[in-house]
């Protein structure tokens, strides 16, 4: 238990980054999701709303620290080899 009312402040903090940092990466995998079955069925005016959406979430993690730039490039590069059918 920290001891210090500073220490306290980060505990506080640290807690709610991490679960924001949680949110974006949660979001991130469901979009995903949506964007696979999106385009099994084939829909694709659904497809390109669905990436879209995905690539905005993905960069808005990446600049919020949630997802390494990495990562972040990573998920985007494979969401559009999804949508391109490779």
């Amino acid at each position: 238990m920290p001891n210090i009312k500073q220490q306290e402040k980060r505990v506080r903090i640290a807690t709610r980054e991490r679960l924001q940092n949680l949110r974006y990466r949660s979001t991130v995998k469901t979009l995903t999701k949506r964007l696979q079955v999106a385009v099994t069925e084939g829909d694709a005016a659904k497809v390109s709303a669905e990436h879209v959406e995905l690539v905005r979430w993905i960069d808005k993690a990446a600049s919020k620290g949630a997802l390494h730039k990495n990562t972040a490039a990573r998920k985007k590069s494979q969401a559009a080899r999804l949508v391109s059918g490779s």
